[in-house]
């Protein structure tokens, strides 16, 4: 027999080579070629003729447009995360490490939305149908009407699709499904571009919204080339420790609402259960407060939510450690260089440690208000006053700007119960408004303004 021909495919773009190269020609990724059997070029005439649809040209104010219809699936922070809701035709993607609640999520969903009248088909290719009607008596789940099809073809899964006509299907997952028109092997970069383009496809002409369950790399990327995030409509992701019993779930594409909106889930014996106040997670309960805490209003997506910032400040050697958790580390070391120019406090033979309370991740310039005060707390050894909050972006030049939705952020901390705040001049909210009654706000346009203020209430 002759020897198959084989050929290099990017990870990242699905770029090929004839050859093994350090960095990809396309997309100038490195070590993202992986080796694969060359695809026979004979029947690729005939492979793409079901994706390709005549359609006419119209201008944008002939076309109607409507909102689109969205359908509850049952679980709010579910919802929250989606949008509103699955939207008909609409495809998303969900990924995560093993085992922290993917399938057992969306098994949830399929069976509230069964109960509610729609009709549903849950597609595996990892486990037997035996399996998955195990879990749903472990979840709770007794007398289930989901419709299961355990198979991993592609021709067959569309197939079906096309004669049970479901209002919501999931796949699960596509990187086990293949295609017989190719003969590269399940998972690999051709067959998940491929399956999932024709997933897609038909979702958008038959109306089905399908979920497409998704692998994670080692380094918690999805796996696959990186035009699968692309095809779908919405990208989820799951968040958080294994070990832990709160997961997020974190929306990075939405065409039908707001990207990085999050939703908070707790495992439970039976599944996951939406958290409806999720800030008491990122609270520590102290009885009294400790150097070293400041809670600051972080806005996730359309959601504000409190979390605790903590920094330990200790005497460092020669080369002192700088360490954050859940916040950018290279930030760290500018708000440090800030804090001692224009703030006199001084931590360069210091190891300073920062950490956001309970594995949440914080990627907005408004916790570096927070972050100073926490680290200045923890160097004077005094705790900042019982119901102290405080956000705001700061500048290189030691000046306290705006953050976006600061009045938000201020009722939600009014209404959990805190007291006194130091913000941003910029966000100081207008007299006499009820939503802020019992917070006392402190406006302040630099960096030594807002230490000052701190000192003071002492």
């Amino acid at each position: 027999m002759a020897k198959e021909k084989t050929q290099y495919t990017c990870n990242e773009c699905g770029g090929s080579s004839p050859k093994w190269l350090g960095k990809c020609p396309h997309c100038n990724a490195w070590n993202t070629l992986i080796e694969s059997v060359a695809e026979s070029t004979a029947p690729a005439k005939n492979r793409f003729a079901s994706l390709a649809k005549t359609a006419e040209v119209t201008t944008l104010a002939d076309i109607d447009a409507t909102d689109v219809q969205r359908t509850p699936t049952g679980h709010d922070e579910l919802d929250r995360v989606l949008g509103g809701g699955i939207v008909e035709g609409g495809v998303v993607l969900i990924g995560g490490d093993p085992g922290i609640g993917k399938s057992t999520l969306l098994l949830q969903a399929l069976d509230s939305l069964q109960r509610s009248g729609q009709k549903t088909l849950y597609v595996t290719g990892e486990e037997s149908g035996a399996q998955v009607a195990m879990r749903s008596r472990r979840l709770g789940l007794d007398g289930s009407q989901v419709s299961v099809l355990a198979e991993i073809q592609l021709e067959k899964i569309l197939a079906t699709l096309d004669h049970v006509r479901p209002a919501i299907a999931v796949i699960d997952s596509i990187q086990t499904v293949y295609s017989e028109q190719l003969t590269s092997a399940p998972g690999s970069v051709a067959q998940v571009r491929e399956c999932a383009a024709h997933l897609t496809r038909a979702a958008k002409a038959s109306g089905t919204a399908i979920v497409l369950v998704g692998h994670v790399t080692k380094e918690g990327a999805l796996a696959g080339p990186r035009v699968l995030e692309h095809m779908v409509d919405t990208v989820l992701y799951f968040e958080g420790d294994t070990h832990s019993s709160f997961r997020l779930i974190r929306a990075i594409k939405n065409r039908f609402g707001a990207v990085n909106e999050i939703g908070v889930f707790a495992m439970t014996e039976r599944g996951l259960k939406g958290v409806s106040n999720p800030s008491a997670i990122f609270l520590s309960q102290h009885s009294e407060p400790v150097p070293g805490s400041c809670v600051m209003v972080t806005l996730e997506g359309t959601r504000p939510m409190l979390v605790e910032i903590q920094a330990l400040v200790d005497s460092g050697g020669p080369s002192p450690r700088r360490l954050s958790v859940g916040l950018d580390r290279d930030r760290l070391a500018m708000l440090l260089a800030v804090l001692h120019r224009h703030a006199g406090v001084a931590c360069m033979d210091q190891d300073v440690f920062v950490n956001a309370v309970g594995g949440v991740r914080i990627s907005e310039p408004a916790a570096d208000l927070a972050v100073m005060l926490a680290i200045t707390s923890s160097l004077r050894g005094k705790p900042l006053p019982k119901g102290f909050i405080a956000f705001g972006e700061v500048g290189l030049a030691g000046e306290v700007r705006p953050a976006p939705r600061g009045q938000e952020r201020l009722k939600e901390a009014a209404k959990l119960g805190f007291s006194v705040a130091v913000v941003p001049k910029a966000n100081m909210p207008k007299k006499n408004d009820k939503a802020f009654e019992g917070l006392t706000i402190h406006p302040v346009e630099r960096i030594e303004d807002a230490m000052t203020q701190v000192r003071n209430l002492d």
